[in-house]
């Protein structure tokens, strides 16, 4: 059995597709389908694993900015999901070569909007969409908190368009 692999890019690929991705504030990473997250009875990715691939991204792009697991950690705070909404756009499958972009959409006091969008370059296939809203938390009281300004100060500014270019939904 093979484990997806992710590995950040310093910047988009080079391709004749039109990535609805705003390249300058978003994080690139390859992935590599493992099969571990294959359907038993139809041999392509689970959707449930897109979940733990939407997941990962934003880890692995936090990190990137210094804002380690350890570090929230440390500080009693951590990202929660509140809200997924994906859009399956077509099958991966084991083995497969994706590309992988991440960004945040949008801030409030206590949440972030992250949109995510993973692409096969071999045949320029969307695979999905997602956008997701992440809750700062903490850990002690269990409730949203604030969202410190040296998080906010580490991002670009967010862009009010999405990967459909409209109304905060994810797009093709």
């Amino acid at each position: 059995m093979t484990v997806t692999r992710f590995e950040a890019m310093p910047a988009p690929p080079s391709t004749d597709a039109d990535w609805p991705v705003p390249g300058d504030i978003s994080f690139w990473a390859a992935v590599v389908v493992g099969d571990e997250g294959m359907s038993p009875e139809i041999p392509h990715v689970n959707n449930a694993e897109y979940v733990r691939w939407i997941d990962r991204l934003a880890e692995l792009a936090t990190d990137a900015a210094g804002f380690t697991r350890k570090w929230h950690l440390d500080r009693g705070t951590m990202w929660f999901v509140a809200r997924h909404e994906i859009d399956y756009r077509g099958e991966a499958f084991a083995h497969d070569q994706l590309v992988a972009a991440t960004w945040l959409h949008s801030f409030t006091r206590t949440s972030v909007r992250r949109d995510t969008f993973v692409m096969r370059p071999s045949d320029d296939r969307v695979i999905c969409a997602a956008n997701t809203r992440w809750a700062f938390v903490d850990l002690k009281t269990r409730r949203p908190t604030r969202i410190p300004a040296e998080i906010r100060s580490a991002f670009p500014p967010p862009h009010a368009v999405t990967a459909a270019g409209t109304n905060g939904r994810p797009g093709p």
